[in-house]
C-alpha cells in the first residue's frame, strides 16, 4: 500500500497526515491486541472497551448523506513505513514534507484514536460494499513492540481518549441540524412569544439562578420538556413506544421538512394551550418588569410550573393525561387551572419547598408527576400508582398513621 501523505512533528512525535479509503480502513487496520499489554486480560479490557456504539457509527454511515468524521490516529506496529519524500517549490521556497508512506510488508497498523469508527466503517461495509471509496483523514504514528514503546503509546491512547468529550447539551440545542426537538427548540426560542426575549435563560444546569427575576424557565428545560412532547409525537406517528434508545436514535438524524413541521404543530398546540388555559402564565406574560418574580421568589417559593423541577413532572403529567383521557390540551389545561400551584402550600410542603428552610427540595419527580394527575382526576391513577403515591407521599411529609389515609392531608 503507497498512499499521499504529509509529514509533520508535535512534541516528541513524528507523525504524517494523509486519507484511507473505508477499504483501506477495512482491510488493514486491526484492533488493538498486544500492542499495548502483554496481559491477557488487559487486552480483553481494552477490546470490551469497544462498545456497541459502533454499530450507531455503522447506522451513521448508511443512512447520513452527509457524514463526516474527524481523523483517526493510527499506530504502525514496529515503526514507520518507508517515507518517501518529495521535492516540492513554491514562492522561492521548497520543502520536502510531502511524499508517500509505503507500506512495503506486512506492517500491522491499529488505533489509537477511532476505534468505535474503525469498526463502524467495517459494519457498514458489510452491509454496503459501495462506501468502500469513501475516504477518511487519517494521522499515522510509529509504535516500538518493547516496554517503552508500548508506554509511549498507551500514554498517547488514554491522552487523546481521556480528553475526548461527548457534545454537550447547550451545544446540540444550540447548533444540531438533525435533532429535530433542538430545531424545534431553536425556533420557539426565536420565534414563539412564551420563550422569546428573556422569558428563556441560559444556564449551566435546568436550574434557573435566583437573580434571573424574568424567565419562565431555563433553555435545558425548554429543550427537555420539548422532548417529552416528542416522545408522544413519536407514538402516534410510528405507533411505537418511544424507548429511549429508539428516540436517541431517530434523532440523529434529520427527517423530511414535513416531519419537522409536524412535530412543530404538535409542540404549538401544547404551548398555545399551556398559555391561553393557565391564569398565571397570561398574568406573567402581561408583567413587563420583573416578570417572574412574584411566580419565583426565595420567600414563598413561587409557583410549581416556574421551577424546572415542577415544570417536567407536569408536563409528563399533561402527556399522561392526554393518553389515557384523549381530551385535547386545551380542556385538559383548562381544568388544571383550577388546581393550586402555590409551593408554599399543601400539598408541596415538604414535597417540593421546605417552609421552614425556605428553600428547594429536590429528588421529588415521580412523586410531583403523581400527584398532579391525582389532583386533576384521582380516577386516572391506574395500577401501583397509587400505593407509590401513598407511600411517597407518606415519606415526604413523615406520616405515621394508616397509610391509606394520608391523601386526606392533601
Amino acid at each position: 500500500m503507497k498512499i499521499p501523505a504529509l509529514k509533520s512533528k508535535i512534541g516528541d512525535w513524528d507523525y504524517y497526515v494523509t486519507t484511507l479509503t473505508f477499504e483501506q480502513v477495512s482491510k488493514y487496520v486491526s484492533k488493538i491486541d498486544e500492542q499495548l499489554h502483554k496481559s491477557d486480560s488487559l487486552k480483553d479490557l481494552i477490546q470490551r472497551s469497544i462498545t456497541n456504539n459502533f454499530l450507531s457509527i455503522k447506522s451513521y454511515i448508511l443512512n447520513q448523506p452527509s457524514v463526516f468524521f474527524n481523523s483517526l490516529v493510527l499506530a504502525v506496529y514496529d515503526d514507520y513505513p518507508d517515507w518517501q519524500e518529495i521535492e516540492f517549490k513554491y514562492d522561492d521556497m521548497e520543502t520536502y514534507k510531502m511524499g508517500l508512506l509505503d507500506f512495503p510488508s506486512n506492517h500491522k497498523i491499529f488505533p489509537v484514536d477511532g476505534q468505535h469508527r474503525v469498526e463502524g466503517i467495517k459494519a457498514a461495509l458489510k452491509e454496503n460494499p459501495e462506501f468502500k471509496t469513501h475516504q477518511i483523514a487519517a494521522i499515522f504514528i510509529g509504535h516500538k513492540n518493547d516496554p517503552e514503546g508500548k508506554q509511549r503509546t498507551r500514554r498517547l491512547f488514554t491522552t487523546l481518549n481521556r480528553y475526548a468529550k461527548p457534545v454537550k447539551l447547550d451545544d446540540i440545542i444550540a447548533l444540531d441540524e438533525d435533532d429535530s426537538v433542538a430545531i424545534v427548540t431553536r425556533y420557539m426560542l426565536e420565534e414563539y412569544d412564551l420563550f422569546t426575549d428573556k422569558r428563556v435563560v441560559y444556564a449551566k444546569q435546568k436550574a434557573i439562578p435566583n437573580s434571573n427575576k424574568e424567565a419562565i424557565t431555563s433553555i435545558i428545560t425548554l429543550y427537555q420538556a420539548n422532548v417529552e412532547l416528542f416522545n408522544v409525537y413519536f407514538q402516534n406517528k410510528f405507533n411505537k413506544k418511544p424507548t429511549k434508545s429508539k428516540v436517541a436514535e431517530y434523532l440523529k438524524f434529520r427527517p423530511s421538512d414535513e416531519e419537522i413541521e409536524e412535530f412543530k404543530s404538535f409542540c404549538i398546540q401544547y404551548w398555545d394551550a399551556f398559555k391561553n388555559n393557565l391564569s398565571f402564565i397570561s398574568d406573567y406574560l402581561n408583567l413587563e418588569a420583573n416578570a417572574a418574580a412574584p411566580f419565583r421568589n426565595s420567600e414563598t417559593g413561587g409557583n410549581l410550573l416556574f421551577r424546572p423541577i415542577g415544570l417536567i413532572p407536569f408536563i409528563k403529567a399533561c402527556l399522561t393525561i392526554y393518553k389515557r383521557e384523549e381530551k385535547s390540551f386545551d380542556e385538559i389545561l383548562e381544568r388544571f387551572n383550577d388546581i393550586n400551584f402555590n409551593i408554599d402550600s399543601k400539598p408541596w410542603h415538604y414535597v417540593v419547598w421546605n417552609p421552614i428552610a425556605k428553600r428547594m427540595l429536590m429528588n421529588s419527580t415521580s412523586l410531583t408527576y403523581l400527584l398532579l394527575i391525582y389532583l386533576y382526576n384521582r380516577e386516572l391513577i391506574q395500577g401501583n400508582e397509587l400505593q407509590r403515591l401513598k407511600e411517597g407521599y407518606a415519606s415526604k411529609i413523615s406520616y405515621e398513621q394508616d397509610l391509606d389515609n394520608v391523601l386526606q392531608e392533601i
